[in-house]
């Protein structure tokens, strides 16, 4: 047996070279049908899709009716956004085979990217009547009515594939994104108990469960739920991975970093996996372990733009700021729209003392995310540390006319104006902060260290509390 099986490779690894030849010479070779398809699958998995593609047109024009190459084919058009190609030759496939389910639901997927929802769900819903897979067919009107946003109607159908099959793993994520689209996820918690009681030794319901709760900021219950999920599948590496997120939203970094090495254990090394380790580090207080870890991030993809995020972040803990801006700056050059890397280079050109280029990149993180009160905070303080005082106070002003409700903006306004002098005016502003959040009022002793000047803002707020 081991004999004949090695005979078979050997005869493949031949036939390949052959394949491989005739694609780079274009000679002609004649090949079985069932080498045809290998090669499409072989080359398919190794994602060289320019290839795959040569073996559908090659071995086309030798099988024309063969539904694995046109069904090859058509995927490969769709992949390139070359719709009305693919739907040609699927309905090609449909004259030589008509009824075929594969070929039906090829060409309802690829009307759903298309955009065309109408005709991908009428063609489903005539196969509701001739389909075995009913389980994949209700996924598939699920994901057509999901694309049309027509959510209440998608969750119908991922409830009726996952009644069929709970092990449909697409059809349960769809339906808890779904749900929570529509803000019923809460109301369904029943639902997710119901499929771990229909099936306790399902991994893929606690895993859902556990999505569940992780969806509506329930940690501790996410984290009992994936546990379970885990306990029944030892090497679960999604639930591992969501296992460390729920540590690190509940701020158990500790506890995050055995399941993020057991997400690596079970699915190797993955940048994501490594920057979240580095994360839990960072909050740690291990720089160094932090740093390893991002390192290794940007090692296995220079394009992670969080590894590059994370180093930076790091050196400027470590007060290495002329590295600190150069890894901050890596991280822009793969996400040039990323607010969050602008604010960090500003703060960190800040510290270096160059206001150039401190203030050109507040100006684009103000740019990209003018909604986000912390950019204005920091830029304008930038400036009132450089006594441009009435620069400092116009760019708060204007973040409070369009942020009418941030109580940290009025804060910071009275801050200026009583370094100011302009006591009136600051009076005024603490007083709608106050309104806005009484307790936030804590951050005006940490701007005014001097004992004297605290005693007489306390004095002025104790009397407003008692208003």
């Amino acid at each position: 047996m081991s004999q004949e099986f090695d005979e078979r490779k050997d005869f493949l690894k031949e036939t390949f070279r052959r394949f491989e030849r005739m694609i780079q010479t274009n000679e002609k070779s004649f090949f079985e049908l069932d080498v045809y398809e290998k090669a499409l699958e072989h080359y398919l998995n190794k994602e060289d899709l320019i290839k795959a593609f040569k073996v559908c047109e090659i071995g086309l024009e030798e099988y024309p009716y063969s539904l694995t190459l046109m069904h090859g084919k058509a995927n490969l058009l769709a992949n390139r956004n070359d719709f009305d190609a693919a739907i040609e030759i699927l309905e090609r496939a449909s004259l030589f085979h008509p009824g075929d389910t594969d070929t039906l639901l090829t060409q309802a997927t690829i009307f759903n990217l298309m955009g065309e929802y109408e005709s991908a769900v009428s063609i489903l819903r005539e196969l509701l009547n001739s389909s075995a897979d009913l389980d994949e067919v209700f996924y598939q009107l699920g994901q057509a009515y999901q694309n049309w946003e027509k959510y209440e109607e998608a969750i119908e159908f991922y409830k009726k594939s996952v009644a069929i099959n709970l092990n449909n793993e697409p059809a349960l994520y769809e339906l808890a994104h779904c749900l929570d689209l529509v803000g019923k996820l809460e109301t369904h918690l029943d639902y997710y108990q119901e499929l771990v009681d229909r099936d306790p030794f399902s991994y893929l319901a606690w895993y859902n469960l556990g999505i569940a709760f992780s969806k509506l900021e329930k940690y501790e219950d996410a984290v009992h739920a994936y546990e379970y999920a885990t306990l029944i599948k030892e090497d679960f590496a999604s639930a591992y991975f969501n296992l460390g997120n729920s540590y690190m939203n509940m701020q158990a970094f500790d506890l995050a970093v055995p399941n993020y090495l057991k997400v690596i254990e079970a699915e190797g090394p993955q940048p994501e996996t490594y920057c979240c380790l580095g994360t839990c580090y960072e909050k740690l207080g291990k720089l160094e372990n932090a740093i390893d870890y991002y390192r290794k991030a940007v090692k296995l993809d220079e394009q992670w733009d969080d590894g590059w995020f994370g180093l930076g972040i790091c050196m400027g803990e470590m007060g290495r700021w002329y590295e600190a801006v150069g890894f901050i700056r890596r991280a822009i050059n793969v996400s040039e729209l990323n607010p969050d890397y602008w604010l960090a280079l500003a703060e960190m050109e800040f510290k270096l003392g160059n206001m150039a280029s401190s203030l050109e990149a507040f100006e684009k993180s103000v740019e990209i995310e003018p909604s986000n009160p912390e950019v204005w905070l920091k830029w304008s303080y930038a400036l009132f540390e450089q006594g441009n005082h009435g620069r400092a106070l116009e760019l708060i002003q204007a973040a409070i006319d369009d942020m009418p409700d941030e109580a940290d903006l009025y804060y910071r306004a009275a801050a200026y104006l009583i370094q100011t002098g302009e006591y009136r005016e600051a009076l005024l502003h603490l007083e709608i902060a106050l309104t806005l959040d009484y307790d936030a009022h804590i951050q005006l002793y940490e701007f005014f260290p001097d004992l004297e000047k605290q005693k007489a803002l306390f004095r002025i707020i104790e009397q407003y509390k008692t208003k």
